[in-house]
């Protein structure tokens, strides 16, 4: 039996797999759980096995940098530890991967119609293949091809300096700089609370009155301020929700190619994360290739490379499951 596991500052997924005769997986069990509800992650584990269930092997993709196999979560007061759950679990087959890490792996799964892609005049070649992905936080890893198979490699790319490309982007960093003295980090707007830190700075810099459904950054109890500002700026209902979702969508693309460039990605670009399915329509409107191709000289390369957006959320605990399989 083998446990996967896909754990994020918002959720955490845990699965049960066996391994078919044919080597195709069989879920067994799965469920989900509010990461924050619980202020460890053995707590969690002890509440999906029930001390039930024998591990043979087990594989957690984690939301933070993994070193020597041992994690301090970004988003969470969680440290895990390849050793003690080695204990745990009862079995020498433990093994933590960075959250992108496995979600590399698993895009590798993929079938084609899981897929849209954003440039429609992308060319298919083998080559690195660079995964972004913005939910929570800012994931970023590469998949290195190696003349025979992709191996995927961690980074904490999202936590890089963000470099604007426009004046109005310039406006953005001196605001965000306020909010952040010490580092304003591209996870600053590629996330959740991007939303909202692109919101109020438009409204700040009188870009459009105020949203009358959105509630003030300090008062907004029980309601996802994010998610609504999203909903709105993709469904066009308001000209400031529409702005920030429009700008986020603009910087996602520049550092998309950010990420290409360094991991020279002509194999192309997998975006995941929970945020891109959401606000599909704006990825799909040009808005993202834009800011994707935008880089000078290297114009023309990039113009040829594929984006796609993936439309599976579970592509990091797949990712985990693939691992011992």
């Amino acid at each position: 039996m083998i446990l996967a596991g896909d754990i994020g500052g918002t959720k955490t997924v845990l699965a049960l797999i066996e391994t078919q005769v044919d080597g195709s997986l069989s879920v067994r069990r799965e469920q989900t759980f509010a990461s924050g509800d619980y202020p460890t992650f053995e707590e969690i584990l002890q509440l999906f096995l029930l001390n039930e269930v024998r591990v043979d092997a087990a594989c957690f993709g984690i939301a933070g940098p993994v070193i020597n196999q041992r994690c301090q979560t970004t988003n969470l007061p969680w440290l895990l530890d390849g050793e003690q759950l080695k204990t745990l679990l009862g079995t020498e087959k433990v093994k933590l991967l960075n959250d992108l890490e496995a979600m590399a792996v698993g895009m590798l799964h993929l079938k084609a119609d899981e897929f849209i892609e954003l440039n429609p005049n992308a060319k298919p070649q083998t080559g690195n293949i660079a995964v972004i992905a913005a939910g929570t936080g800012l994931g970023e890893a590469i998949l290195h091809w190696n003349g025979e198979r992709y191996q995927p490699m961690a980074t904490e790319g999202g936590h890089c300096s963000f470099a604007p490309q426009t004046a109005q982007q310039d406006a953005l960093l001196q605001y965000l700089r306020g909010l952040y003295p010490d580092h304003v980090s591209y996870e600053r707007i590629l996330s959740g609370i991007g939303f909202s830190h692109l919101y109020d700075f438009l409204c700040d810099s009188g870009f459009a009155p105020a949203c009358p459904i959105v509630p003030d950054a300090k008062d907004c109890a029980g309601i996802d301020r994010n998610a609504l500002i999203s909903r709105l700026g993709v469904q066009g209902e308001d000209k400031l929700c529409q702005e920030a979702v429009r700008l986020l969508v603009e910087i996602y693309g520049a550092e998309a190619s950010n990420l290409a460039l360094k991991s020279f990605a002509t194999g192309g670009v997998f975006i995941g994360g929970g945020i891109g399915p959401k606000i599909r329509p704006i990825l799909e409107s040009g808005v993202f290739l834009k800011g994707f191709i935008a880089k000078g000289r290297f114009q023309p390369l990039l113009s040829s490379v594929s984006v796609k957006l993936s439309l599976n959320p579970k592509t990091p605990l797949l990712g985990a499951m693939y691992f011992y399989a």
